[in-house]
């Protein structure tokens, strides 16, 4: 602050020395406008509503600190003195947690504080020895069972069996396999579909495509790919998501509508952020597992791209993604917002999109996310779980909750990448804007060739 007063200073002290005749008094000059004629106004610092500019890593360190801590009180892992393992807030083997089990790993890799990994590692432990005690007692364990052993839509599976397969490969000691198989399985073979191969929904209405099911189904299927050497799953991840983008990609907004129905000729075009989320993780996902020059990687890629460009036009002033993107008189959402600046910050560190283009709106974007982490670590303005509507109003009203789960696992993704972005890029403030210098030459030549 000092450096920007020092002009100013210095201006009023050559004023009032050359200044001829008495001088005003002091409370006539406090109350003085200031112009262009008087004061260097170019200096006077903006009254931003969230904290703007660079974050410090340690800052960003202690709120996923904080976050650890408190999802690690409220999901419980070992049993009690009753043998049975105490109910927290959050189920351990929800869609949601499957996001955050993912995250945690990616955080422990970021900062190098095995706390996060080990998070992962112990609920996962619990849950293939559940799945081990589950097949020994052909579905009767003695003890109630959080594992998902009989799947029955891509929720019940796609985000666990993702992190799982990393956890997996990272610690082959763990027993997981029979469940990423069971869960790979169900997406691949079981699932319902559309008559043309679409993963698909029967409920509440026939025939319905949900764009939030690109993330439930897709990255499972590259992942076991990955795991697997199967180019079967390789090619039905890249299938998938151009029969999504078939049905629910709208090019004119460079946005996902959040709904589609087979038996309608127009289809509901709300563009949910957290959906449009769920499509942007998919693709930053799937993009991560495909081999670099695999058929089809190319298109993805270049989809990411223009949901990028989409959804950077669209972000609030505050740093927050609104409710639906594209009306900003609905409310700012969080979840959203974290999985963006996740998104945003990680096709940075790939070398996907340009740093000076795009760096700016991720660190903005995890600003805004760290206004809404709280002192104990709970996660704040997050949607609940959400369904497909025909009507506005079903978005704008949904309630928010510091217990929607939705939240946990993008905030940790997102300053988990934070940080890597940070790392990579030396990023600084000049002159009251984020300005990236980078030095980083990634195996593909220098960063700043992209899109060139």
């Amino acid at each position: 602050m000092r450096k920007f007063l020092l002009p100013f200073i210095a201006c009023t002290l050559l004023a009032g020395v050359c200044a001829c005749g008495p001088q005003p008094a002091a409370e006539e000059q406090a109350q003085a406008v200031q112009n262009d004629s008087n004061t260097p106004l170019h200096l006077l610092q903006p009254d931003y509503k969230i904290p703007y500019g660079v974050p410090a890593k340690e800052d960003v360190k202690a709120d996923l600190d904080r976050i650890l801590k408190f999802v690690d009180a409220e999901t419980p892992w070992q049993p009690g003195e009753d043998g049975e393992i105490p109910r927290g807030a959050f189920r351990l083997a929800s869609y949601e947690w499957g996001v955050t089990y993912a995250a945690m790993l990616t955080a422990g890799a970021t900062t190098g504080d095995k706390a996060f990994t080990d998070y992962t590692y112990n609920r996962h432990k619990l849950l293939a020895t559940q799945a081990e005690e589950y097949r020994a007692t052909n579905g009767k364990p003695a003890h109630r069972i959080s594992v998902t052993m009989t799947p029955h839509a891509l929720d019940d599976c796609g985000a666990v069996c993702v992190s799982m397969i990393k956890d997996q490969v990272a610690h082959p000691e763990l027993n997981l396999r029979p469940l990423i198989d069971l869960y790979a399985d169900y997406i691949m073979n079981k699932e319902f579909r559309l008559k043309d191969g679409t993963l698909a929904r029967n409920r509440p209405q026939l025939n319905t495509v949900w764009l939030d099911d690109m993330f439930m189904g897709i990255p499972a299927l590259a992942w076991y790919g990955k795991l697997t050497g199967d180019r079967r799953y390789f090619d039905e991840a890249v299938r998938q998501i151009r029969l999504f983008k078939d049905k629910m990609w709208v090019p004119e907004k460079n946005l996902f509508r959040h709904g589609w129905v087979e038996a309608m000729d127009e289809h509901p075009a709300y563009h949910w952020g957290r959906a449009n989320g769920w499509a942007i993780l998919t693709m930053c996902d799937v993009l991560d597992a495909l081999p670099e020059n695999y058929p089809g990687r190319a298109e993805i890629l270049d989809l990411y791209r223009k949901h990028v460009k989409g959804l950077a036009a669209l972000q609030s002033s505050e740093g927050f993604w609104h409710q639906l993107v594209d009306r900003n008189d609905s409310y700012l959402e969080s979840s959203c917002t974290a999985i963006y600046a996740y998104c945003f910050a990680h096709g940075i560190c790939e070398g996907w999109i340009h740093p000076l283009e795009y760096g700016p709106a991720a660190l903005l974007a995890w600003d805004a996310v760290h206004t809404v982490i709280d002192e104990e670590g709970k996660v704040n303005g997050t949607c609940v779980g959400t369904g497909m509507a025909f009507d506005p109003a079903f978005y704008y009203y949904r309630p928010v909750s510091p217990f929607a789960a939705h939240a946990y696992g993008p905030a940790i993704f997102a300053g988990a990448e934070v940080l890597r972005l940070l790392d990579k890029f030396h990023p600084r403030m000049n002159d009251s804007a984020i300005q990236f210098y980078y030095e980083d030459y990634s195996d593909k030549g220098p960063i700043f060739s992209i899109g060139q």
